[in-house]
């Protein structure tokens, strides 16, 4: 008898994969995080599931989903997959599977804006927590402002001591003077900018964030140092354009358009002018010729680019906090974001405006081929809260049109391919990670199901989605 389909992929993958990454070793959970556990059980039947796998392929029904120790054992319809007598069962009737989020603009910090300036304090308590009941089983931190806390909250995910994604941690900002922001970190010069590279990728970095006031010759130096050590670089550029990062080999670009400074009116070399670049993505076209051809380019230097809707999306007519997640404030913010809520309706037309373009832009370079990528940014004003965000990011991208199929697939596999780790995660296939989340409902149906998450699992182990926000009510903006 010829082995079956599933077999002959199980054991293709299995000669794929290195040997370490096929014994899946869980970490020693402390009692504090096993308060979060619904299931560990070595082998899980997930049974009678819709599943989309986060490929791209239309969603099938009636799925089993076999997983044994952390890894995703077998894929198939239910009358065809053999659950083992020693399986814990979930009956997944009615529900449907999708990957864990692999979400690239991230942080673990919350900011406060105080006048014109911004408070930023590090949340090392609720943001892994709320990554990981949101969905995300994977992020990168796209910046940071204390990059050993960082660090540190990796290794303590990794050790079962702390609830949360696995983390993907970039450096301190690449910024240079500028922004009266105290938590900011600052370079002098390309060379203060390799060096710091060098420091911090020696220390466990693996990504690196030119920011706004950096110059051209900043992220050619920091390039060459990260490249180096077949380590990205992104940014969130406005002294820099989008072209001109491109052409000196950036790998990722953050806020989709948003942060383009190629349509200003008078563009100064390394000269960061914001409300122009501002005020040239509001007066261009939708359609325009000119935003077709630095698409284009920026497929042809394959360079990502981060949606990151939340963190834009207007007042008018919609949530306090993106995603449902106002109590996860503490209450002096609770009533602060309401107040700048309240006081922003119908005052918001022209960021609305460019919102709802941003959306079509974005659609116009993945419909060209481009590889976009999700996030959330849980910063600007305070009403971006991880986890909450991390779903809210899918539901707007459905909003911009794309199918939920492909609003996952963006959210999931797409990540996995930036980070170069699509043979182990974003998708639901054998062989694979067993990070999938299981939600009471059908967002095919209604994007907004995707909220109705029940199951994080993370390596195989099944976290309690409901039971992990309630933990963190009221605690955002302290710890």
């Amino acid at each position: 008898m010829l082995p079956s389909p599933n077999r002959l992929l199980r054991l293709a993958l299995a000669l794929l994969l290195p040997a370490a990454a096929q014994a899946q070793t869980q970490p020693a959970f402390t009692a504090q995080t096993r308060e979060f556990i619904r299931t560990e059980a070595p082998l899980i039947a997930l049974t009678d599931a819709k599943v989309i796998d986060g490929t791209g392929r239309p969603a099938q029904l009636h799925q089993t989903v076999l997983l044994r120790n952390g890894r995703i054992e077998q894929v198939g319809p239910l009358k065809k997959v053999k659950v083992p007598k020693d399986a814990q069962v979930i009956n997944c009737a009615g529900k449907t599977l999708i990957p864990g989020l692999v979400m690239l603009h991230e942080h673990l910090y919350y900011t406060m804006p105080t006048g014109q300036y911004f408070n930023i304090a590090q949340m090392p308590y609720s943001f892994p927590r709320l990554y990981l009941a949101g969905g995300a089983t994977t992020i990168r931190t796209a910046g940071s402002i204390e990059p050993q806390t960082d660090l540190a909250i990796k290794r303590m995910v990794a050790e079962g001591k702390l609830i949360g994604p696995d983390i993907d941690v970039t450096a301190p900002y690449m910024e240079e003077p500028g922004m009266d922001i105290p938590a900011l970190n600052t370079i002098n010069g390309p060379a203060d900018a390799a060096r710091a590279t060098a420091f911090w990728a020696d220390r466990g970095c693996t990504s690196f964030k030119m920011y706004m006031h950096a110059t051209r010759a900043d992220l050619a130096a920091v390039v060459q140092e990260a490249h180096r050590r077949q380590l990205k670089v992104t940014g969130h550029l406005c002294a820099v354009s989008y072209r001109e990062a491109a052409e000196l080999g950036i790998d990722n670009l953050e806020h989709g358009f948003m942060a383009s400074s190629d349509f200003a009116a008078g563009k100064q070399p390394d000269n960061c002018d914001y409300p122009a670049a501002r005020k040239g993505l509001l007066q261009l076209p939708a359609n325009a010729p000119e935003m077709q051809s630095l698409i284009r380019l920026l497929i042809s230097r394959k360079v990502a680019l981060t949606s990151t809707l939340p963190v834009f999306e207007p007042y008018t007519g919609r949530e306090v906090v993106l995603g449902g997640g106002l109590e996860a404030l503490i209450p002096q913010l609770q009533e602060r974001e309401t107040k700048t809520w309240e006081l922003n309706q119908k005052k918001d037309s022209a960021s609305a405006a460019l919102f709802k373009k941003e959306l079509g832009w974005e659609k116009q370079f993945h419909d060209a081929g481009g590889l976009l990528v999700a996030g959330t940014d849980p910063t600007g004003a305070g009403r971006t809260i991880a986890g909450y965000a991390n779903r809210r990011q899918v539901e707007l991208l459905v909003e911009a049109g794309f199918t939920p199929v492909q609003a996952i697939k963006i959210s999931t596999l797409n990540g996995a391919v930036y980070l170069g780790r699509e043979r182990e995660i974003g998708s639901i296939e054998a062989g694979k990670q067993a990070d999938l989340v299981l939600i009471n409902g059908d967002p095919e149906q209604d994007i907004q199901q995707l909220r109705r998450m029940e199951l994080v699992f993370k390596r195989g182990v099944g976290f309690d989605s409901v039971k992990i926000f309630e933990s963190v009510k009221g605690k955002v903006g302290l710890n």
